[in-house]
């Protein structure tokens, strides 16, 4: 037995239903799933044992000083005290991270939290209602990534929230799998009904009605279109008040701590990687090389095959995301190994960038109850750009520690092609994906296009503001149409054939 090995031991949660009177603040809700991470370990005083203290970033209501505020709330005075930069990939990787210092022996014991507070601060907005939290922050992150996701020139044609970019991803997927649109909405449902079923069943779920496939698919006023193909139940849902927290620390470090063996859950690898950038850049909309290169690295250290693998948390913000990830993991679509022990992020709650902590918290839960099976993690930030992957069981690794030089699975990533990109087309163009974005009344209000021009460069467009247009792309095969592409005052419009 390596002492070195890094182990979970500890994983906590809250969920704070919308019926609560008096709503907490992500500072409490993190601070009481610390306690109840500690408390889940079995080892009485563990939090001030944590040298290494990392927060997870806040969307709805940082503090001025996550870390160090959180380190108040639980009266403990960590050596390191680390707020994240944005990405839904960041629990995996900070797992990673903080399991790769502690075989270094450079961290003892840590932890990792993260909690998010969207529906209490949007009702008290809504009412104008003080709730008393802390004064709210506006802190710089400590490590991560900090670019934005998007690029002046795609924001600037409505390529900026997810709920507008990942229907491109899923649209081009349709065109892949060579479906027909009422083909591919069948098989949307039919992905996310399993994921709703598991979030019925899981006690900190937002939702626990699980709904059927066709409930799921099919649009109507209570289930709009949000970004065409999807309908508002196949989203992440952000408007939720949810907290987690998970405790790391070595084998040695558990014996000392007096932590039962039964609690410990092995880390037995991990690794994380970037796709190219931005949305334009990307090889294709159907793939994700990132995603291929942190499975097999992943895989790799652990010495597993994917077929090994038992329980599932694939990040699931929409069903595009899925989708990717299970086919870039050699996943089969009619595979039939749950893909969520969660429920996923439209069901159990997309709890900003904190949704992977809930997710490892579930696996640690599953695998002590399914003792020696093996459990693997995916996370994704932005849009299907920042991934990570994590391999768990309650068996000792196989494999010596040996985490995957992140510089090396990135630079295999680098190495794929890009396409050449214009910021001012002009001329014949065909549409290589698109979506029609679609307001809270149910109508289409806008066309996002990306195509090629006849030079083979890619670009981002709008179409014409034109109901009947709009109506038709939801309804016909619109990838492939031929049209035209015009520059006006840094905004193109491409009108089909």
């Amino acid at each position: 037995m390596d002492e070195r090995a890094p182990i979970i031991v500890g994983g906590g949660q809250v969920t704070q239903r919308p019926e609560t009177e008096r709503p907490r603040e992500p500072l409490a809700l993190m601070a009481e799933a610390a306690r109840l991470a500690e408390r889940d370990a079995g080892a009485g005083d563990l939090l001030h044992e944590i040298d290494s203290l990392r927060v997870v970033n806040h969307l709805s209501w940082p503090s001025k000083a996550p870390a160090h505020d959180l380190a108040n709330a639980l009266a403990v005075a960590p050596r390191e005290m680390i707020y994240t930069a944005v990405g839904g990939n960041t629990p995996q990787w900070q797992v990673n991270e903080v399991a790769d210092a502690i075989h270094r022996g450079e961290i003892k014991t840590a932890l990792i939290a993260g909690a998010e507070c969207v529906y209490s601060a949007r009702r008290a907005r809504t009412k104008g209602v003080d709730l008393g939290w802390s004064p709210r922050g506006n802190p710089a992150a400590d490590v991560g990534d900090t670019r934005p996701g998007s690029t002046e020139h795609e924001i600037k044609h409505g390529a900026l929230l997810p709920t507008s970019i990942y229907p491109l991803f899923e649209n081009a997927l349709r065109h892949h799998y060579r479906r027909t649109i009422a083909e591919h909405q069948q098989s949307l449902g039919e992905l996310f009904a399993p994921f709703s079923a598991v979030a019925a069943g899981n006690a900190y779920a937002w939702f626990r009605d699980a709904k059927t496939a066709h409930q799921i698919a099919t649009a109507t006023p209570d289930n709009r279109y949000i970004g065409f193909p999807y309908t508002k139940t196949m989203n992440a849902i952000m408007d939720v008040d949810q907290g987690a927290a998970l405790l790391l620390t070595s084998v040695g470090e558990a014996r000392r701590l007096n932590i039962p063996e039964e609690q410990w859950v092995y880390v037995w690898g991990g690794a994380e990687a970037a796709d190219h950038w931005y949305i334009r850049e990307r090889e294709d909309f159907h793939s994700s090389p990132a995603i291929r290169a942190v499975g097999e690295a992943t895989l790799a250290m652990a010495g597993v095959t994917i077929g090994e693998i038992t329980h599932f948390d694939i990040y699931s913000c929409f069903p595009s995301a899925v989708q990717i990830a299970r086919d870039a993991l050699g996943i089969a679509a009619n595979d039939p190994r749950p893909l969520t022990v969660t429920g996923g992020l439209p069901y159990f709650g997309g709890a900003g960038n904190n949704y992977v902590t809930h997710s490892i918290a579930n696996m640690v839960e599953k695998l002590r109850a399914d003792r020696g099976k093996l459990g693997l993690v995916t996370a994704n930030g932005w849009y299907v750009t920042k991934h990570a992957a994590g391999i768990y069981s309650t068996d000792p690794p196989r494999n010596a520690w040996q985490r995957p030089n992140p510089k090396a699975v990135q630079a295999e990533v680098d190495a794929r092609p890009k396409p050449e990109v214009t910021d001012e087309p002009s001329g014949a163009a065909t549409i290589e994906t698109y979506t029609v974005v679609f307001n809270r009344d149910g109508a289409p209000e806008q066309g996002i296009v990306i195509g090629r021009d006849s030079d083979d460069r890619r670009f981002i467009a709008n179409t014409p503001a034109d109901r009947r247009l709009l109506e038709s792309m939801t309804k016909a095969e619109t990838i492939g149409t031929k049209g035209t592409v015009t520059t006006s005052g840094g905004t193109n419009t491409f009108s089909p054939s």
